[in-house]
């Protein structure tokens, strides 16, 4: 196989009546075999395909006659990632997977933008000859993810075996087996129950790429929600949340909160609006949130069965510091004490 440019590629097919009702990845592999059909399945994940104009990032999306499709893919990435003498903490380790705790502002993966510095590169650092291959080059051993500026717990597999049990695990959302995941959230406003369920469709947003959306043509996506505690006086309001996901879509809690009113404190994606909010706050409150830098959001809790022993695991992961100093300075207008409103 041919090496691919160094420039953008873009790829675009015109559905004839012999092709159409194929799968949309299929077509585009066949379309042009310098993309493998996995590499193809990840760009239409990332929004990089568009049919009349509009972006589709389903794979099993089946195509019509008539239609046009084009894919623009990034140049490539640098080859297979080194490996980075980069501190982990590690909360479980045996010789099938490791348990992490990702602090805030670290990529999971190399990507454009970000060759290096990553949980990937640390860990084919900390496992040594282990990780390599596994779940391909670029993400070594990566079963899930965490947004960027999101903390908290990761599994990571160290074989084949346990790849295939834990990405079975959360393929399936826990739905059949003891997946569990818990995060905390730092919510604008008050919702109007204790707990609730947001049930909709995320997909890519149709006007900004880096954005995931609300969408009826998306990917189910389910978040259970409950209050732990609602802070604030007149005129402002901030909600500490419990977050359950029954699914793992990219960006899902800050979509679905924002969808229902409450985005995410700090959150500069799917907050903007809500910045000049921070200055009707208690000043140490104003600076706690300032000095996050990142949306309030912690993934605090990972339960699985273990690929291996069959054993439910849980693992833990306490409040980072930047986010247990917003909760501080909250705490004096905890509105459930006793003589709060």
């Amino acid at each position: 196989m041919q090496e691919l440019p160094v420039e953008e590629m873009e790829v675009e097919v015109v559905i004839d009546g012999e092709t159409a009702g194929a799968r949309l990845d299929a077509v585009l592999a066949k379309a042009h075999d310098l993309l493998s059909r996995s590499r193809i399945k990840d760009l239409i994940l990332e929004g990089a395909v568009t049919i009349g104009g509009k972006t589709v990032d389903e794979p099993n999306y089946r195509v019509k006659a008539g239609e046009t499709i084009v894919l623009v893919a990034p140049p490539p990435e640098d080859s297979a990632p080194k490996p980075e003498a980069i501190p982990l903490d590690v909360l479980y380790e045996d010789q099938y997977l490791i348990v992490v705790d990702k602090p805030a502002g670290m990529v999971v993966h190399p990507a454009p933008g970000s060759p290096g510095g990553t949980l990937v590169n640390a860990l084919l650092h900390h496992c040594g000859d282990s990780l390599p291959g596994i779940n391909g080059v670029k993400r070594p051993g990566i079963v899930h993810r965490l947004d960027k500026d999101t903390s908290g717990v990761m599994v990571v597999a160290k074989t084949e075996r346990a790849m295939r049990k834990l990405a079975a695990q959360f393929a399936d959302h826990g739905r059949t087996g003891p997946l569990h995941r818990a995060y905390i959230a730092y919510a604008w406003g008050f919702t109007q129950t204790a707990t609730g369920t947001v049930d909709a469709p995320l997909g890519r947003d149709q006007h900004n790429r880096l954005k995931q959306a609300v969408r009826r043509d998306g990917r189910e996506a389910i978040t259970h929600y409950a209050v732990e505690a609602r802070f604030g006086e007149e005129g402002w309001d901030v909600t500490r949340l419990r977050c359950e996901l029954e699914t793992g879509r990219t960006h899902q809690i800050r979509v679905h909160m924002t969808h229902i009113g409450h985005p995410l404190v700090a959150d500069p994606v799917y907050a903007p609006g809500f910045a000049t909010k921070i200055n009707r706050l208690p000043q140490e409150a104003q600076e706690a949130i300032r000095a996050l830098g990142r949306q309030a959001l912690h993934a605090a809790e990972l339960g699985f069965e273990h690929p291996a022993t069959g054993e439910e695991m849980m693992f833990e992961s306490p409040l980072p510091a930047d986010l247990q100093a917003l909760d501080d300075a909250l705490a004096p207008y905890d509105r459930s004490l006793p003589g709060r409103g």
